[in-house]
């Protein structure tokens, strides 16, 4: 079946193609610029599902095309940190350690289970990529450091669920909000 090429989807599609100008942009100290096209760009990830939602255009490629270019645009964004303020990336190299570990073990553990990698968008997971896009622009402005640890901490926490949901529910829908609901949710099925 071919793709259709919706709005939601070039929106998502956009974060991964816009990547390499942010790079350049910032390697080449366009910092002023690199700000504004960054807020641009990230402003993607809040926009295309609710016009997918909005317009029903909800598709299983378009889930997959958001998961890769939240991978790609925040895995990119901890990078973008650490050239604007490499001390507050240094003071919590522990927790990011444990962040990336985890991280991995999902993409390993959801590829084992499932045949191929899954990234959820638990609502913890959801938010905590929110605080990362403002952590980076806040960064502009203000010591970071407490607020990277904050989102390591809290993505530590998404991660462990993301796991636990993995082992003990299966393979889910990548939105579910979270595993309480999961929890809820079988509960009353076994009531019924």
């Amino acid at each position: 079946m071919p793709v259709k090429l919706t709005l939601p989807n070039l929106l998502s599609a956009s974060r991964i193609f816009l990547l390499p100008f942010l790079y350049l942009l910032l390697y080449f100290g366009f910092n002023q610029v690199f700000l504004v096209v960054y807020i641009v760009v990230g402003s993607t990830d809040f926009f295309d599902g609710i016009l997918a939602r909005k317009l029903n255009q909800v598709s299983h490629f378009g889930k997959e095309l958001d998961s890769l270019a939240d991978l790609l645009f925040y895995i990119s964004s901890a990078y973008f940190l650490y050239l604007l303020q490499p001390e507050a990336i240094a003071a919590n190299s522990t927790y990011l350690v444990v962040f990336f570990s985890l991280l991995g073990f999902s993409f390993i553990l959801s590829g084992i289970l499932f045949r191929r990698p899954v990234m959820m968008h638990t609502m913890i997971l959801r938010y905590n990529a929110v605080m990362v896009f403002f952590v980076l622009v806040a960064s502009f402005w203000i010591d970071t450091t407490l607020l990277v640890r904050l989102v390591a901490i809290v993505y530590i926490i998404g991660f462990i669920e993301e796991i636990l949901i993995f082992i003990f529910f299966g393979n889910v829908d990548p939105d579910t909000r979270s595993i309480f609901h999961l929890l809820k949710n079988r509960q009353q099925d076994s009531q019924v």
